[in-house]
Formats: C-alpha cells, structure tokens, sequence
C-alpha cells in the first residue's frame, strides 16, 4: 500500500497540480496586488470613491451588507478583466510559436523528401 501511494504522490499528474496550486497561488497575490494598488486607485481618482463597502441598508435590527456584495462584484469585474487580456496574450504567443514550429516542421519534411527524390535519381 506504501509503495501505491509513493506511485501515486510523483506521478506527473499529482506533481503537475500541486505545481499549478503553488502558481495559482502567487498569481493570485499579483492580480489582487494589481486590482487594489493600481486598478482601485485610478477608479478612485474618477469617481471619488471605489470603497463601497460602507453601504448599508438597515431593514428593522438587520443591517444587510450591500457594499461587501457591490464591492465583491467590482472586484471580479477588474480580475475577470485582467485575466482575459493575461490569457489573451499568452493564446497569441502559443499561435506564434505553434505557426513557428509547423515552418520548422514543414522544412524538414521538405528536406527529407529533396533527399529522397536525389536518391532516387542517383539509382
């Protein structure tokens, strides 16, 4: 059983995803750094005001607290944002290099078949 769980625990798969929580992890802490100290800033110098948080709306002795929920939203708003320009970036990048590849590919398939056809012709 010790030795199944060893396989378990370094397989690619286990390795790969601890690898990917420990990266989600510190790029979360960019993005939120992103969202609070720049994005937040600038909405303030526009409006005024980005911290909703203090909004509330008292119905008898319960006080709901809608400013948490708005500001959660603006907060997935910016994020949601980031991400899609972060991830859109980095698609280009993977054609660009995907396209370079299908070239290299493409020349060496080329060669071996100019390779081919020489031999041919010498026989």
């Amino acid at each position: 059983m010790w030795k199944e769980f060893k396989e378990f625990i370094v397989k690619g798969d286990v390795m790969s995803l601890a690898v990917g929580l420990i990266m989600g992890s510190a790029f979360t802490a960019i993005v939120n750094s992103m969202v609070d100290d720049i994005f937040m800033p600038i909405i303030v110098a526009f409006t005024g005001a980005a911290d909703v948080t203090g909004w509330v709306l008292s119905i008898g002795n319960t006080n709901i607290m809608i400013g948490n929920f708005l500001q959660a939203i603006i907060n997935f708003l910016l994020i949601a944002t980031l991400l899609f320009f972060v991830v859109k970036g980095l698609n280009s990048l993977k054609k660009e290099e995907e396209a370079e590849e299908e070239v290299a590919e493409t020349t060496e398939v080329e060669l071996l078949e100019e390779i081919l056809v020489e031999l041919k012709r010498t026989k």
